[in-house]
């Protein structure tokens, strides 16, 4: 040959997480979460508080509310969650 070298570029197949343990994604914060802890709230205090039931009936067609916290209330939810307003 005339002195160059000659390489080749290996071809890796296949899944190269293959054996390695599964990494879970992260587990995000519901917009009602943020809510509770905004306004400084125990779980037990959920049901009495005036500001939580007013941000509640505004977002329950839109957010994430606890079913029992519904019931508790008595509100009702649009079944049709499209997002559009």
């Amino acid at each position: 040959m005339d002195g160059r070298v000659l390489t080749f570029m290996i071809r890796k197949r296949g899944n190269p997480n293959w054996g390695r343990p599964f990494r879970f994604a992260a587990v995000s914060t519901t917009e009602f979460e943020m809510q509770v802890r905004q306004f400084h709230l125990t779980p037990g205090q959920h049901v009495v508080s005036a500001e939580l039931r007013k941000w509640c009936e505004e977002n329950r067609s839109r957010c994430y509310i606890p079913e029992w916290l519904l019931d508790e209330w008595g509100f009702r939810v649009d079944a049709n969650l499209n997002g559009a307003a």
